[in-house]
């Protein structure tokens, strides 16, 4: 067991990741260039000079909860924000990803500490619970959610429990579980460009296109 779960994992961290990671950049390239190939219907009217709203400030506006919608739906909301938030930490200031991220990049930074990196993932991992939760508990948002949205959720969820499984040692051998986790990273960057998760990218450009064709017209974004 111990010679096949070595295997795996220096598989999953070479070839598997090398696969995986040329997909995910093929894969998201090939949607930019799509969205961007779509172009814009020439816009003969003048821009106002006095535009409250601009492309730019959609990106972050839009990140915002409008008014008392965090009342009416807060899970929704906190749920989504703790976990997005969350995940951004953990993928980024965990040292172990920082080292993963120097091997490919040859950039690296400090990390945040372990215990910190620790009640995040918790959280995280929580909130994607929750969020689960209120989806099935909700009428309206159990009938529009559909396989695109459970696969998107479970694809998501597995690297962060896998990870936090692998760093306690928890359930099976260490070498299998990281092997495990690593692997689920894979899944979730080969199905990234072709999931609804490739919003990761798209919602800038939706959002910066937005604001900026409002903006034209003297619209607050």
């Amino acid at each position: 067991m111990n010679a096949t779960a070595m295997d795996l994992l220096i598989w999953a961290r070479g070839t598997g990741f090398s696969l995986a990671l040329a997909i995910a950049l093929f894969g998201l390239t090939l949607r930019v260039f799509e969205i961007l190939s779509l172009g814009r219907k020439h816009d003969f009217a003048p821009a106002r000079e006095d535009s409250p709203g601009s492309g730019l400030r959609t990106v972050f506006s839009r990140s915002l909860p409008l008014p008392g919608m965090a009342q009416k739906s807060p899970i929704t909301y906190f749920g989504g924000y703790v976990f997005h938030v969350g995940l951004l930490l953990v993928i980024v200031f965990f040292v172990p990803h920082i080292e993963a991220i120097r091997a490919v990049i040859g950039l690296s930074w400090p990390g945040l500490p372990t215990a910190v990196i620790d009640m995040v993932s918790v959280a995280t991992l929580l909130a994607l619970v929750a969020v689960l939760f209120d989806r099935r508990r909700n009428k309206v948002k159990r009938m529009l959610s559909g396989f695109g949205d459970y696969f998107a959720w479970g694809i998501t969820f597995l690297p962060m429990v896998t990870g936090y499984l692998a760093f306690h040692h928890l359930v099976l051998d260490y070498t299998l579980m990281l092997a495990i986790h690593i692997l689920s990273v894979e899944l979730l960057l080969i199905a990234l460009p072709f999931t609804k998760l490739t919003h990761v990218v798209t919602l800038f450009l939706a959002r910066w296109y937005n604001g900026d064709w409002f903006g034209r017209r003297g619209i607050a974004s």
